[in-house]
C-alpha cells in the first residue's frame, strides 16, 4: 500500500502564493507519474499539474505561467508551487501519484485532499 500526505493549503489573498506539497510513502518500487488536481463541490476532478519521472510536466491552461510543479525523487515528494492566485483557484487540491510494481504494473493514489481559499 502506499500512502500521500499532503499539506500547505490554507487561505490566502488574490494575488498571493502558496506551495503545496504531497510525500509518498510505503511500498514503492518506482513512481511513473506524479500529479495534482482539483476539484469545487458538484463540479469534476480536473487536472492542475502532472510531472512524470523523466520530469516532464503539464499544466492546465488556467494555470500555465502561474503555478509550477516540481518532484524531488529522493523523498518520493511532489510540490506545487502557486502564484498570482486568484478566487476562481479556490477549490480541494488532491495529490495522485502512478505508481509502478517491479512488473510494469501501474496503480493510481489519491492524497485526502488541502483546501485552497483565495479571498479578500
Amino acid at each position: 500500500q502506499v500512502h500521500l500526505v499532503e499539506s500547505g493549503g490554507g487561505l490566502v489573498q488574490p494575488g498571493g502564493s502558496l506551495r503545496l506539497s504531497c510525500a509518498a510513502s510505503g511500498s514503492i518500487f518506482s513512481i511513473y507519474a506524479m500529479g495534482w488536481y482539483r476539484q469545487a463541490p458538484g463540479k469534476q476532478r480536473e487536472l492542475v499539474a502532472a510531472i512524470s519521472s523523466e520530469g516532464l510536466t503539464n499544466y492546465a491552461e488556467s494555470v500555465k505561467g502561474r503555478f509550477a510543479i516540481s518532484r524531488d525523487n529522493a523523498k518520493n515528494t511532489v510540490y506545487l508551487q502557486m502564484n498570482s492566485l486568484k478566487p476562481e483557484d479556490t477549490d480541494v487540491y488532491y495529490c495522485n501519484v502512478v505508481v509502478q510494481s517491479d512488473i510494469g504494473v501501474l496503480s493510481d493514489y489519491w492524497g485526502q485532499g488541502t483546501q485552497v481559499t483565495v479571498s479578500s
